[in-house]
């Protein structure tokens, strides 16, 4: 059985990782074949990775579902403001005694971040559901989410946004 790689580099290098414009590090690894009749596909998926120098995951939101699914590294903390302004936070990892996830659903309309708080790396897959378009993202300003949040929260996600 070949070694697990088990550092950022080894993991970015083994599966041949690019920088992502949202942060960190990815690849698709899947585009469906199922289309709409039009020009969107059915799925995509990608492996995304989060290091100790690309730690954040910033502010957006995506016209799709997207689910988020853990392999391996350090948990991730997930920030969520819903379409009615609610904040709510997750962390994907494998410590479930501790309230982490394996599996996060966002549903499409969602603002999100992602952020490595500790440790070297974080590995995970997104499925995103109809397929990922880059039309369909849009990337936070401060006056997009700075209404939704608390003066405290504010400042605790401010460094989030590109």
């Amino acid at each position: 059985m070949p070694e697990i790689a088990n550092d950022a580099t080894a993991i970015q290098q083994a599966f041949n990782l690019l920088p992502h414009q949202e942060g960190g590090y990815y690849r698709r690894t899947y585009t469906s074949q199922i289309t709409d009749g039009a020009e969107r596909v059915a799925a995509t998926a990608i492996y995304y990775l989060l290091t100790t120098t690309e730690p954040i995951g910033h502010w957006h939101k995506n016209r799709s579902d997207i689910i988020h699914c853990f392999h391996i590294g350090s948990p991730l903390t997930y920030w969520l403001i819903d379409p009615q302004g609610r904040l709510s936070q997750c962390q994907l990892g494998t410590d479930w005694t501790q309230g982490q996830q394996l599996q996060l659903q966002v549903p499409g309309g969602y603002w999100k971040a992602t952020e490595l708080e500790q440790g070297d790396y974080a590995l995970i897959s997104e499925v995103v559901v109809p397929g990922f378009d880059d039309r369909d993202m849009v990337f936070a300003k401060g006056q997009d989410l700075k209404p939704s949040l608390s003066p405290a929260d504010w400042d605790q996600m401010k460094h989030l946004i590109k």
